[in-house]
């Protein structure tokens, strides 16, 4: 009996210290990746939200499937056509669950795109799945899915509405 009870309480602690390790881990990320992510929309600095990628990405939207990371040729001239007409972005998200450990991240959440010209502001609205991994020491986005429907609904504001988006 004493056995048994030692050995729970030597599982209760690891359990213990793997959430305090998943949490710093996750911070880890935020800073590294969430963080620079947001800033580089809101910022229209397409170099800066390439940077938060590795350099083999498969990236996954309703268009269809990029292997090739024509994404980010893509992302440059969408970010340099928004100061053109400009046009300015918030980013807001959530995550909705996070699987993480000490080389890689699975991430799905809900996010909020604000554009605003001339005073107005329109949303797009979607959910994303993000796998990142840490590749020489730094956590990049391997795996970016992102969807405006979930069982063929149009994502809204009444969804994304559902948490507080994320502060960093």
């Amino acid at each position: 009996m004493i056995r048994f009870l030692t050995l729970c309480l030597f599982l209760f602690s690891i359990d213990g210290f793997t959430q305090k390790d998943t949490a710093a881990l996750q911070e880890e990320i935020n800073q590294e990746v969430w963080n620079a992510f947001q800033n580089a929309f809101q910022t229209l600095d397409g170099e800066a939200l390439n940077a938060t990628y590795a350099e083999t990405v498969l990236r996954v939207t309703p268009s269809g499937i990029d292997t090739q990371n024509s994404f980010k040729a893509k992302n440059l001239e969408r970010f340099m056509g928004y100061e053109k007409e400009g046009v300015s972005i918030t980013l807001d998200f959530w995550f909705d669950s996070r699987h993480t450990n000490t080389t890689a991240s699975y991430e799905v959440g809900f996010y909020r795109i604000g554009f605003i010209k001339n005073n107005e502001t329109t949303y797009s609205y979607g959910q994303f799945h993000i796998v990142i991994q840490k590749l020489n020491g730094q956590w990049k986005i391997t795996q970016d899915w992102d969807t405006d429907t979930i069982n063929g609904e149009k994502i809204g504001a009444q969804d994304f509405g559902k948490r507080a988006p994320l502060k960093f």
